[in-house]
């Protein structure tokens, strides 16, 4: 497991991350497909974390994709929660509490943060990474930093 306090003071730990998920989506381009290998190495390689996986847009929400951990919320409005406001914004969201956050929907009240970058492919909102954490505070902005590098890896080597 890469631990993501130890990454925050290198780009060793991303970088291998990196490494690890070029070649695990090299000889694939599908996006389903693509999208569970993806949201198993985040899951299984990343300390701290509950929930790893991905929402679709679908019109106005997103609908559950491939994912780690517990079962989901299976479909969310862009207009609520923390994956609502990333698709709705097309900004990362980095919430340190989100029972603090306007909206929050709590699909596994276990979680306490939560890490949401949205998917855009040639200005198309494809749908949102969303990574959930049991503890407060859990993301840094350099876990932003290295989680949107990886996200632009998957849709770099997926078809969307």
């Amino acid at each position: 497991m890469i631990d993501l306090q130890q990454i925050a003071q290198g780009r060793d730990g991303y970088e291998l991350l990196a490494a690890q998920l070029e070649a695990l989506l090299a000889d694939e381009r599908d996006f389903i497909a693509n999208a569970a290998q993806f949201a198993a190495l985040l899951f299984h390689e990343l300390e701290g974390l509950n929930w790893a996986g991905f929402y679709l847009a679908r019109s106005e929400e997103l609908v559950l994709g491939p994912f780690q951990g517990k079962v989901a919320c299976v479909r969310i409005p862009f207009a609520r929660g923390v994956c609502g406001a990333a698709a709705r914004t097309r900004q990362t969201q980095r919430i340190e509490d989100v029972h603090a956050f306007p909206g929050h929907i709590a699909c596994d009240s276990a979680s306490n943060s939560e890490l949401v970058v949205p998917l855009v492919k040639e200005g198309r909102l494809i749908g949102v990474l969303d990574l959930d954490s049991p503890s407060l505070a859990r993301f840094s902005a350099q876990d932003q930093v290295g989680i949107e590098e990886l996200v632009a890896i998957f849709l770099r080597l997926s078809d969307c």
